[in-house]
């Protein structure tokens, strides 16, 4: 039996955060767009089935167990300096973003929702892709997003998901994760809004979906979607207007 830690390059005692990371950090390594080389299938299929153990909490439990990974392993302490205080003692953006981040890849991520959403509130120019790298932002920023979602916090894991599709956007090379990124985007839009937030939350994120151009029926139905809300807040007008926006698109698609 292999290590599948070692697999995908991370500890025994890794967070699900950092094996998702590895896990896309290694896809793009062995993805011939990126390395320049054509890697064996067999080695990324050992690292597809190292990440589908190791990112669900029971089949990980089992191979710990048949690997005699210890279940109690835990980090060694640096008592020399604690990186994590010394981010929250600071207050400017870049350290709050990096403190964000540090939180939700080290098992804190209740700590890092509970940042991003008030730093959000508190600062209208508060971004997190500022401060870090194209693809650490979109890594970093999609698994936020899950995070969000878990928690019910749909706008802001939208809000957060919009910018790395704008971002990725506006790069001509490598996307390899981004089909999971829009995806994932559209579900939240399709799903997990309508009834769900305020619908003032909702017309925005619809506006903004709009924006993104999915596709004539991804369109069509987020304007269908807004004219319900127009009408329950008593635009009938606005209503009106977004559901004959909806029959002209879907009349024109073939």
């Amino acid at each position: 039996m292999e290590d599948l830690y070692k697999i995908l390059g991370v500890k025994q005692d890794a967070t699900l955060a950092e094996i998702r990371r590895a896990y896309r950090n290694k896809v793009k390594e062995l993805h011939p767009d990126k390395s320049g080389t054509h890697k064996t299938s067999a080695e990324f299929a050992k690292v597809v089935q190292a990440y589908r153990v190791l990112s669900d909490a029971k089949s990980r439990e089992v191979f710990d167990s048949s690997y005699n990974v210890n279940p109690i392993f835990k980090k060694a302490n640096d008592s020399s300096f604690d990186y994590r205080q010394w981010l929250l003692n600071r207050n400017d953006q870049e350290s709050r973003a990096k403190l964000i981040i540090f939180d939700l890849m080290h098992d804190r991520e209740d700590d890092a929702v509970a940042e991003f959403k008030r730093m959000n509130t508190e600062h209208a120019d508060f971004s997190l892709k500022r401060w870090f790298t194209r693809e650490n932002f979109m890594d970093y920023g999609f698994i936020l997003s899950e995070e969000l979602v878990w928690r019910g916090e749909y706008y802001d894991a939208f809000l957060l998901l919009e910018q790395i599709i704008l971002m990725e956007r506006s790069y001509n090379y490598f996307r390899l994760f981004f089909p999971e990124v829009i995806a994932f985007t559209k579900n939240i839009l399709r799903t997990k809004l309508d009834g769900v937030i305020n619908d003032e939350l909702a017309l925005d994120a619809w506006e903004r979906a709009l924006d993104l151009e999915f596709g004539p029926r991804d369109d069509a139905f987020f304007l269908q979607k807004m004219a319900q809300a127009y009408k329950r807040i008593g635009d009938d007008a606005t209503s009106l207007i977004c559901m004959e926006e909806s029959r002209k698109i879907l009349q024109n698609v073939k």
